[in-house]
């Protein structure tokens, strides 16, 4: 997919992993990105700082903003790449849901 390409891979860090929840924490240099990726399970995002977000998918480019503690929620299947498009660092915790009991 063509667009922006950073230099710096974002840092995660896995801080649960059990057959009910995975909890990643997801840390961003400016310009740091994901890389392209699907997401094979339905997810929430609790952001730890404000997200100046640049969003790559099928429809194109976006920046999106989220306040700190602004938690959403996103369906399996959901394919982009995330990077920071900001001047500051930023992170959220990821919380990919694997079974509901």
């Amino acid at each position: 997919m063509p667009g922006f390409r950073a230099t710096i891979p974002a840092r995660f860090t896995v801080l649960v992993d059990d057959a009910v929840s995975r909890v990643t924490r997801w840390d961003f240099e400016p310009g740091a990105e994901t890389g392209f990726h699907r997401h094979g399970l339905a997810y929430v995002v609790v952001p730890m700082t404000d997200l100046d977000v640049l969003i790559e998918d099928a429809s194109g480019e976006r920046r999106v903003q989220v306040a700190a503690g602004a938690a959403y929620a996103r369906e399996a299947g959901v394919e982009h790449n995330v990077a920071n498009g900001g001047e500051t660092p930023m992170s959220f915790i990821e919380i990919e849901i694997k079974s509901a009991s």
